[in-house]
Parts: C-alpha cells; sequence; structure tokens
C-alpha cells in the first residue's frame, strides 16, 4: 500500500467504530457526522480489501483482520498524539476525553459520588466510566485498552504498568444492629470478635469469582482456624444488605464500613485475627503515564482517596513529579 496516498484520517474513523461498534457513536467520538462515518467506512473497505465489520443487531463485528488492527492502530495513534502535544498544557475546563476505570463496588461508594461533583466543576466535558473487575485478568484489561486505570490491591505486576498507592485498607467485621449471637456475648460495637464466635457464626463472603475464601481465611489459617462461610456474594453493597438483614456478619474495608454502617443499620467490631493490610493502587499502562489528561484525572483520583488512609499506616513512598 502507498501511504501517500492513504488519507490517515480514515485511521482515526477506523479506531473509532473498534472502540463503539456503532457509526453512530463513533460519529460522535470524533466529531463527524453519521454518513460521514458510513463513507469512510466505504473507503477503508477499498483500501483495505476487507468487509471490517459485519453488522449484528444494532452493532457492528469487526471482522478477524480488524481486531488484529485494533491495538497496534490504537499504539500508533497514542504515540502520535503524544509525539504532537509536545509540552502543551492541559486545561480541564475544555477536555472532553472519555476514561473507564475498573474497580468493586467499593468505589461506587467511596469514589464516584465526589469525582462527579469534582468534574462537574472543574471538566464538566469529561466522561469518567466505573466497570467491574475482570475475574484474574485486572491489569490484562489495561494493554487491550479495554480500561485506562484499574484500582486493586497492589501485588506484582508486569513492567509496562505503572502505579500509585492510594491506601491501605483494614478490614471490619460488621453485623446487623444489636446481633443476638453478640449481645448475648456482651460485645459492644467496637469490641474485638472472640474467635470461637467468629469462626462458628456464619459469614457473607465479597466475592466476585464466587470464591469461597480470601485474606480473612488465610489468616485464620495461619492460627490453624477456619470460619464458615455461608454465602458469597459479588458486591460490597449487597454484602452489607445481606448482613444487615440477616444472623450473619462480614469481613469488609474498614472505610467502608464506617460509611454504610450507619447507613444500613449495622455495627461495626474487630476480628480476632491479625490480617494482611493490602495497599489499594491505582494502576495504568505506562503508555499513558505522561498523557495530560490522564495524568490530571489520576491526580484527581488521588486527591480523594488518599485521605483514606488516615488511621492507617503510612501510604509506600510515591512520587507524583516522576509519574
Amino acid at each position: 500500500m502507498n501511504l501517500r496516498s492513504f488519507d490517515l484520517n480514515l485511521l482515526l474513523v477506523l479506531d473509532a467504530l473498534l472502540r463503539d461498534n456503532s457509526t453512530t457513536l463513533a460519529a460522535q467520538r470524533i466529531g463527524l457526522s453519521q454518513p460521514a462515518v458510513s463513507a469512510a467506512l466505504r473507503r477503508l473497505r477499498m483500501r483495505l480489501n476487507d468487509p471490517l465489520f459485519v453488522r449484528r443487531g444494532q452493532r457492528l463485528e469487526p471482522t478477524d483482520y480488524a481486531r488484529d488492527l485494533e491495538v497496534p492502530l490504537r499504539e500508533v495513534l497514542d504515540r502520535l498524539e503524544g509525539l504532537l502535544a509536545g509540552s502543551q498544557s492541559f486545561d480541564p475546563a475544555t477536555a472532553s476525553d472519555t476514561f473507564k476505570l475498573s474497580g468493586s463496588d467499593f468505589f461506587s461508594e467511596m469514589l464516584m459520588p465526589q469525582l462527579v461533583d469534582r468534574l462537574a466543576v472543574r471538566a464538566p466535558g469529561m466522561r469518567v466510566q466505573l466497570v467491574d473487575l475482570v475475574p484474574d485478568s485486572y491489569v490484562g484489561t489495561l494493554q487491550s485498552y479495554e480500561v485506562d486505570m484499574a484500582m486493586i490491591p497492589s501485588s506484582g505486576h508486569p513492567e509496562w504498568v505503572d502505579w500509585q498507592p492510594l491506601f491501605n485498607s483494614s478490614f471490619a467485621a460488621i453485623a446487623g444492629k444489636n446481633h443476638a449471637r453478640l449481645s448475648r456475648a456482651g460485645l459492644k460495637p467496637g469490641d474485638t470478635i472472640p474467635m470461637d464466635l467468629f469462626c462458628d457464626v456464619g459469614h457473607i463472603l465479597f466475592s466476585p469469582q464466587g470464591h469461597l475464601s480470601a485474606m480473612g481465611d488465610a489468616a485464620l489459617a495461619k492460627v490453624g482456624r477456619k470460619r464458615r462461610v455461608v454465602m458469597t456474594m459479588p458486591s460490597f453493597y449487597g454484602v452489607c444488605r445481606a448482613v444487615a438483614e440477616s444472623r450473619h456478619i462480614a469481613l469488609i474495608p474498614r472505610q467502608l464500613a464506617e460509611r454504610l454502617g450507619p447507613k444500613l443499620g449495622l455495627d461495626i467490631f474487630k476480628p480476632p485475627m491479625t490480617i494482611q493490610l493490602p495497599t489499594i493502587g491505582l494502576f495504568w499502562h505506562k503508555r499513558s503515564t505522561n498523557a495530560p489528561a490522564h495524568r490530571w484525572l489520576r491526580g484527581q483520583i488521588a486527591a480523594i482517596m488518599n485521605p483514606l488512609n488516615e488511621g492507617e499506616p503510612p501510604l509506600p513512598a510515591f512520587d507524583a513529579g516522576s509519574q
């Protein structure tokens, strides 16, 4: 193919179509009319000698050839955008970027309400979407452009990933108000639940994958004990609601327990064992580290999340100027 005779603007259309699987949505993304995008798609099909997309109901499904182009094309466009941006300043007031964040519903409660309020004032044209974590592939979605940032516990990660710590997350045990068995044991909110009682009462476990064990179980195993998990749920809010209306208890992040406890009628207790303290971090692909809009949004998220570390051990060192 003679690149000199190829209209490079068509690549922007192809990228938008691969992102949105719709000529209408792609047109909105890149500021063209729907007929103009359809015309560009016809030209792309002729130049690349491939249908590129087939219609399935209201969606356009990419061909195998188009799928193979998707990630390399975005990488090229990202590098080109960074090259042309140079040292230009970023003005959030005029930004129109869209970002996808992945995280548990913890962030629906603890991040998104404050973030949407900040954006309304500082970056009204910016759009942020919170999507579910992909089990066992949290950082993989960053590489494939499915999400722009992931909020997960820190652990080993590939060298192509950058991250910054947000907060340390200790655990609290929650129970419904005046829980019968805890009350009979003479426990008051804030007390430590005795080990035998903690292991005998039913537990509701947060697990998007439906696993029957988590960090609390690993901590119990170290002291030769095991709790009785009676239910798993894929959302923290669901766990809290189920605990509030049952005779069971649960382990959840302390910050979330303190936020939802008064709303849902929950008492908060201390677990009887020491649980490894996870550091929750914000992760992204290194290709976006210096992107001005991406960097600005990371700063907004950190400003909201970092205060959650109050009362927890200090966060790992992080040099915001180097990221």
